[in-house]
């Protein structure tokens, strides 16, 4: 039987026309390229692909949403299938809705794609209520296959059965390929827990895909949880997603939280698709190509997909490039590339179209693409360089002795501030010595304190403050790497966010973010450059910070308290949005060990109780943020004295029952808004309570001003 392909090239009257078609292609791929958008957004959206008309290949449509920022590129046509099981979905508009599948990059050179995925999702709500959502992707009679060497299913949750069915569309049999994987984290020994990076059922799971199955075109994925769900307020949920083996990576507070994986993931996860340029096989060795053909560059070659339908287009061997468009697989310079095409140190490389030579420098023979190259030299000669390597040696060898030293000390170094405890913890990014040197100059220096010198640079392209501590004036290694994973969790808008840290020298150094306004000391109180503060941006400050200092006292897994709340330790950004920093003498308070050793801090803020008893607790911060709210109301800076203090006057006027008007900035004190600072004024007060028990907890302060600003803009 011939099929459609023999048919067309025994016609002669067609054979006679092939080559004005094929010239006629090659000039309007040629003339697709002009004129049409190569990228959306960050994305590069190379040819068959293309954003327009005229502009793609068919099946191979881009659709670009410009009114997002940055723009986001969709595959037309291709779509994404939701079905919610139960109205107690928040997100539930409807039981059915569709969603366009959206582009994360495209590789021509290798015949994938990456597209954004959804997670499904088994949620309860109590022991006995849940919802779910289990989405289908749609890729039928479309040149896209979901790959099945560059995925894994991944099943996340406390008690989880994680399926994804592959199902032929239209129906044959057998039409339905199911893959499963468990994860149990119940009943597991203390010592055997889920961990961060570790998939193999303890609260993850994940299996691979048989490259060899036919699977089908559409993707169902589903979840099955624990229900009821005893531990639904700690594990309420369990997730099922497929996604790019290479892209996921387990952590831990996936497992917890309300739906927490989705909102770290909003667009949803990585997977990878394989393409097809043509649902047919490539020509046979001697005849012509189809009317269709997708190869059209000089330099490509055609290759049958061994995932999908159809074939694929690629470059020869050494040309680069995309084999879609007319010249677009190009010539590679191989000697640009030597851990790919090597040329052995004897060798001398040189480019040549379609590959490249590898001759032996002068004086040496053999050949430098083997790696054989060896001297030509006479006796006499090879003494003279014998005598000179002797000499050269003895200098290396010294200088591998000084390397070795240092080596040693700065392992020396890693060890004693707690490398081993972070390298298990695996919470933070560990740089290297060399990495932050070239931040580490005076031009580079913004700050000086009790604790060291902060500087700021660049590092991987994002601005960063460093933190160099004073030698001596850091924790003990133990102590030191607890209190770094402490923080490297705190993650909250009105915290400044731990990058990582170097423990590579005697003082171990701190990356934190780089905030751009500095402290709220220099906004409030620097003479040389007064900034504006009207009373809405000052209420917005204390709340957000009220708000930042809760979250460390209520919200972590930990209490942590901070120990120095004052002006100079409140970031701003751009937008005055604060940012507690300075974690150096915070603690993690264990409930038989709330005493610290020696008492540190900023007197002008200190809690007289921890003063004099030693004893640090919230309460104690709390003080010291009244102090701070003192502080934005008055714009008069606290200063510790027996004569002259801030606090002092202020109490004295509240507890004589007189007006504490004269405090407030007059800024700020007119007379529509002196209610306002009256009640700023009580908050206060009640935090400067030298009665421990009658201070407000900082959850308190933080819902006082909360309503405050609420009533302010009601």
């Amino acid at each position: 039987m011939s099929t459609p392909n023999s048919q067309f090239h025994s016609h002669p009257l067609l054979r006679l026309w092939l080559p004005v078609i094929q010239l006629v292609i090659l000039a309007a791929a040629a003339e697709q390229q002009q004129g049409c958008r190569d990228k959306c957004g960050h994305i590069s959206i190379p040819f068959p692909f293309g954003i327009g008309r005229g502009c793609f290949r068919h099946g191979f449509e881009v659709v670009c949403n410009d009114s997002s920022y940055p723009p986001r590129a969709f595959l037309a046509g291709k779509r994404i299938s939701r079905l919610s099981s139960s109205p107690l979905d928040p997100e539930n508009g409807s039981d059915w809705s569709f969603s366009s599948i959206e582009l994360v990059s495209i590789s021509v050179a290798t015949g994938k794609a990456r597209v954004y995925a959804p997670v499904s999702y088994l949620c309860s709500t109590n022991l006995n209520r849940t919802f779910s959502a289990i989405y289908n992707i749609h890729l039928a009679h479309t040149p896209f296959a979901v790959s099945a060497t560059r995925n894994i299913l991944v099943g996340v949750g406390w008690r989880v059965d994680a399926f994804v069915t592959f199902i032929d569309f239209p129906l044959r049999w057998p039409y339905t390929v199911m893959f499963a994987c468990s994860a149990r984290a119940r009943n597991l020994l203390p010592s055997v827990t889920p961990t961060n990076g570790s998939c193999t059922g303890r609260g993850c799971c994940h299996t691979t895909i048989p490259p060899d199955n036919n699977l089908g075109n559409l993707l169902s994925f589903s979840v099955k949880g624990e229900v009821p769900n005893e531990r639904w307020e700690d594990y309420p949920c369990s997730y099922a997603m497929l996604v790019d083996k290479s892209w996921y990576n387990f952590s831990t507070p996936d497992m917890e939280g309300n739906r927490t994986l989705l909102k770290r993931f909003p667009r949803g996860v990585h997977i990878a698709l394989d393409f097809a340029a043509g649902n047919t096989s490539c020509p046979a060795k001697g005849q012509p190509p189809p009317p269709d053909y997708a190869c059209i560059s000089g330099n490509s070659s055609c290759a049958n997909s061994t995932h999908t339908p159809g074939y694929i287009c690629k470059c020869w061997d050494h040309y680069a490039g995309n084999p879609y468009i007319t010249h677009g697989c190009q010539d590679i310079d191989e000697c640009k590339l030597p851990h790919v095409y090597p040329c052995s140190n004897g060798g001398i490389c040189k480019n040549r179209l379609g590959g490249y030579d590898c001759p032996c420098k002068f004086g040496m023979k053999g050949d430098g693409k083997a790696g054989t190259c060896s001297d030509i030299f006479t006796p006499a000669a090879k003494a003279a360089v014998g005598a000179i390597g002797g000499i050269l040696l003895m200098a290396v060898l010294s200088f591998l002795l000084i390397l070795h030293k240092e080596k040693k000390k700065t392992e020396e170094f890693y060890k004693k501030n707690g490398g081993p405890t972070l390298e298990k913890a695996d919470v933070i990014k560990l740089f290297k010595k060399g990495e932050l040197k070239p931040i580490l100059r005076s031009s580079n220096l913004i700050g000086k304190g009790y604790f060291g010198e902060v500087y700021k640079g660049l590092l991987d392209n994002k601005l960063v403050a460093i933190k160099k501590p004073i030698n001596g004036s850091v924790l003990e290694s133990e102590q030191f790497a607890n209190e770094v994973i402490i923080q490297s969790r705190v993650i909250h808008k009105n915290i400044v966010r731990l990058i990582g840290c170097c423990l590579e020298v005697d003082a171990p150094m701190l990356v934190y973010e780089f905030i751009s306004q500095g402290s709220l000391l220099d906004i409030l109180h620097n003479s040389n450059n007064k900034v504006a503060l009207n009373l809405d941006t000052r209420l917005s400050i204390a709340a957000q910070s009220a708000d930042g200092l809760a979250y460390m006292h209520s919200k972590t897994n930990s209490t942590i308290l901070h120990g120095d709340v004052k002006p100079a330790n409140i970031l701003l950004d751009d937008n005055f949005v604060p940012k507690i920093s300075d974690f150096g003498i915070s603690k993690l308070i264990q409930r038989d060990k709330q005493h610290t050793g020696q008492v540190i801090g900023d007197m002008n803020y200190m809690d007289p109780v921890y003063l004099q008893e030693g004893r640090l607790t919230e309460k104690s911060d709390v003080y010291s943020f009244g102090i701070v709210i003192l502080e934005l109301i008055s714009r008069r800076r606290a200063i510790h004295s027996e004569n002259n203090s801030l606090v002092k006057g202020f109490l004295e006027a509240h507890k004589k029952q007189k007006k504490t008007t004269e405090f407030y900035d007059k800024e700020i004190a007119i007379t529509k808004d002196l209610e306002l600072l009256d009640s700023l004024a009580d908050i206060v007060v009640e935090c400067l309570s030298l009665d421990v028990d009658q201070r407000p907890t900082m959850m308190e302060v933080a819902e006082q001003l909360l309503v405050l600003g609420r009533s302010r803009k009601a």
